[in-house]
C-alpha cells in the first residue's frame, strides 16, 4: 500500500490558456482541488513555496483553509524554504494550521532551491552570521522551529503580566501534539538524507538530486532512501520514519490528455547544473495507462518510498487535475499494488 497524493506549484498567469489568471484563482482553485482530491480518495494535498514569484508563497492560511475545507486527507508543502523563516512565528502559525485540521498537518521544509531574487531572504530580514552560509541558517532556523514545537519553555515571563502566567519560562503557543513526528525534510543529496534521519524528519525527495554518479536518477534516488532508512536506524528513533517522492505522471485515457501530453513523458533522465552544481532530474511518465504500469514498476525509487506525490499542472484548471489524479488511482495504482 502507498499513500498517493498530489503536489502543486501553484503558477497562475494572464496567458489566455490559464485557468488560474490571478493569485486569488490559484489559492481558491487550490482549495477545492484539495476537496476533489479527498473525495476521490487520494491521501495528500501538497504546496510549493516560492517568494517573489507568481507561484504559491505563503503556506499557512491556505494550509488552514483545506484544513477547515476536508476531513481525512493529509494537508503538506514540499518544500518551505527555511531561509526565509522567523522559526518562532512559523512555529505558532503550523501549530494553529495543525490544530485546525485536527493533525492532518504533513510539513516539507528544506534550505530551499534556486531563487528568483538574488539573496532573496535578506530582503526578508535574514542574513548567514558570519563565517557561515544561507544554508547553515537554514539548518539553524530549523532547529529553533523544531524545539519550539516540541513545547520548549524559554521565554522570561513578564513579572506583571496582562494575563496570569504559568510558573516558569513561557514557550510558543499553540502547541500541536504530534507534530514533531510530521516534519519532513526535502533532501537533495544522500548526505543530506542521512542528515535528515539524524534529525528525526521524514524524507521529502522530489525529482532531482544535486549529485550524478552516472546512474539512472531512480536508481540512485533508492539509494539515498536506502542511506536514509540505514542512518534512521543507526540513530535509534523509536519511531518508523516516512519517505515521499514525487513524479510528474500522466496516464492517457482520453483525447485532452493525448493533446496535452500524448508527445512527452517517454525521455529519459537529464544532467544539468543548478546552483553551480551538477545534478540529475528525473524523466516525467505520459503513456497508455498499461506501459505506464510497466514503466513506473520498474522505478526502484517509487517502490522504495511509502508516499508519491504526484505533481500537478494547476493551470489547467481543477476539473482536469482531478481527473489526472483519478486516472493514476483507478487506471495505474491497484495494477502496481499501490491501492
Amino acid at each position: 500500500m502507498k499513500k498517493i497524493g498530489f503536489l502543486s506549484f501553484g503558477h497562475w498567469s494572464e496567458s489566455p490558456g490559464s485557468q488560474t489568471q490571478s493569485a486569488a484563482d490559484t489559492l481558491l482553485q487550490s482549495i477545492d482541488l484539495a476537496v476533489a482530491a479527498e473525495e476521490l480518495g487520494a491521501d495528500g494535498a501538497y504546496f510549493r513555496v516560492h517568494h517573489f514569484a507568481r507561484q504559491l508563497a505563503s503556506p499557512f492560511p491556505l494550509l488552514a483553509a483545506v484544513g477547515a475545507k476536508t476531513s481525512r486527507i493529509e494537508i503538506g508543502t514540499g518544500v518551505i524554504d527555511m531561509r526565509y523563516e522567523n522559526p518562532l512565528y512559523m512555529a505558532e502559525d503550523a501549530g494553529a494550521a495543525d490544530l485546525i485540521s485536527e493533525g492532518r498537518l504533513q510539513l516539507g521544509i528544506s534550505r530551499g532551491s534556486p531563487e528568483q531574487v538574488i539573496d532573496g531572504y535578506r530582503y526578508f530580514g535574514y542574513v548567514p552570521a558570519d563565517d557561515s552560509t544561507d544554508a547553515d541558517m537554514a539548518r539553524q532556523h530549523t532547529d529553533v522551529f523544531l524545539t519550539a514545537i516540541t513545547g520548549a519553555r524559554f521565554a522570561q515571563p513578564n513579572p506583571s503580566p496582562m494575563f496570569p502566567n504559568p510558573p516558569g519560562p513561557l514557550g510558543i503557543e499553540p502547541q500541536s501534539p504530534g507534530l514533531r513526528d510530521r516534519i519532513w525534510w526535502g533532501a537533495g543529496s544522500r548526505a543530506t538524507a542521512e542528515w535528515t534521519a539524524e534529525q528525526g524528519m521524514n524524507l521529502m525527495s522530489s525529482t532531482l538530486l544535486t549529485e550524478d554518479t552516472g546512474v539512472p536518477f531512480h536508481q540512485l534516488q533508492a539509494e539515498q532512501i536506502e542511506r536514509f532508512r540505514k542512518a534512521w536506524t543507526d540513530a535509534g528513533h523509536p519511531r518508523e520514519p516516512r519517505v515521499s517522492v514525487s513524479r510528474s505522471i500522466f496516464a492517457l485515457t482520453d483525447d485532452r490528455d493525448r493533446a496535452y501530453f500524448g508527445r512527452g513523458g517517454r525521455e529519459g533522465d537529464q544532467v544539468g547544473v543548478i546552483d553551480n552544481t551538477v545534478a540529475r532530474f528525473g524523466r516525467s511518465y505520459a503513456d497508455e495507462p498499461d506501459k505506464l504500469i510497466e514503466q513506473l514498476a520498474e522505478d526502484e525509487a517509487i517502490a522504495a518510498a511509502d508516499t508519491l506525490l504526484l505533481t500537478v499542472p494547476n493551470q489547467l484548471g481543477v476539473e482536469y487535475n482531478a481527473h489526472v489524479i483519478e486516472s493514476i488511482l483507478t487506471h495505474v495504482a491497484p495494477a502496481l499494488g499501490w491501492r
